[in-house]
């Protein structure tokens, strides 16, 4: 058993971002990098939209320059990640996939949340070589510019996606399982209307084609008619939803119908627990950006040492 000031749970960019400031406020944390170190960033090859890197970065590059930061000023990163925790006590209480247990006095969760995906082979082996997949538009929809593309998805993001790939790119395939959307009316009232955006509803993937190294077409199969067909396309996007990672904390913090975890009071990053604070994507479903992550990192942080100084 060991006792700590802080705990961060998770290591993207709001993770190690809590921690630069954490650390810089003797507040000697400790980090657990978690079931992905890096987090969503780490499936990103090129990241052009984070400020202070004017020629762009790779998401795995990018993790490991914040990691070192953190480290510089004495944050403990470690390997491994939190199965458990009891927040019933003052005394916030954390147990490691290793059994060890931390008693820390505030936490800071930064576990994010994972893109849901299709599962098909074709699909990973695209994502994890970089060559044409993506959860994200706004993240990679530059790099599109001028080709065309494949979206899935029915809901509201979907839309939303689609509608600003439409801006970049000649032309949008947007591919919908059932016969209508799950959008609110008015986005896909705005999604009908915008020309270079093509709908098949009753569609689903087959395959993501490609030439080993990028995404080169998409073979789907209609439903309805049972026929199969070949859309030619760069790039590939699955907007079919987020999953927050914070399945552990469910019996202590307030989490909405989807499992994001709540924010106790807007414009902080309290949780309903004291010492509990949260940063980044497990609470961020509108936003879901490295820069958006790294700032309520900063909150946390902050946040966590007035709570110490109040209580010390």
């Amino acid at each position: 058993m060991e006792k700590i000031q802080c705990l961060i749970i998770g290591s993207g960019p709001a993770g190690y971002t809590a921690a630069i400031y954490a650390a810089r406020a003797d507040m000697k944390p400790v980090l657990y990098q978690g079931m992905q170190p890096g987090g969503q960033l780490t499936t990103t090859n090129e990241v052009e939209n984070f400020p202070g890197y004017p020629n762009g970065i790779t998401g795995p590059e990018m993790m490991l320059e914040l990691e070192a930061q953190a480290k510089r000023f004495d944050t403990d990163i470690r390997f491994g990640f939190i199965v458990k925790v009891d927040f019933s006590g003052n005394i916030h209480r954390c147990w490691t996939d290793q059994g060890h247990e931390i008693q820390a006095e505030t936490v800071i969760i930064s576990t994010g949340a994972s893109a849901k995906y299709l599962g098909l082979e074709s699909e990973q082996k695209y994502l994890l070589n970089g060559g044409g997949v993506s959860a994200c538009a706004v993240c990679d929809g530059f790099f599109y510019r001028g080709q065309e593309v494949v979206i899935v998805g029915a809901g509201d993001s979907a839309c939303e996606e689609a509608h600003y790939l439409s801006k970049l790119c000649t032309k949008v395939t947007m591919l919908v399982r059932k016969d209508e959307f799950r959008a609110s009316k008015i986005m896909a009232e705005r999604v009908r209307k915008t020309p270079n955006i093509s709908i098949l509803f009753n569609t689903e993937t087959q395959e993501v084609l490609g030439d080993g190294n990028v995404v080169t077409g998409v073979r789907v199969l209609n439903r309805s008619s049972a026929q199969e067909q070949i859309i030619p396309c760069t790039g590939f996007f699955v907007a079919i939803g987020h999953q927050p990672n914070t399945d552990i904390f469910k019996d202590y913090l307030h989490l909405d119908e989807t499992g994001y975890i709540k924010y106790e009071q807007p414009g902080t990053s309290r949780t309903n627990i004291p010492g509990v604070f949260v940063a980044g994507d497990a609470a961020d479903k509108t936003y879901r950006q490295a820069v958006t992550a790294a700032g309520t990192g900063c909150m946390a942080a902050l946040d966590a040492e007035r709570y110490l100084a109040a209580k010390h």
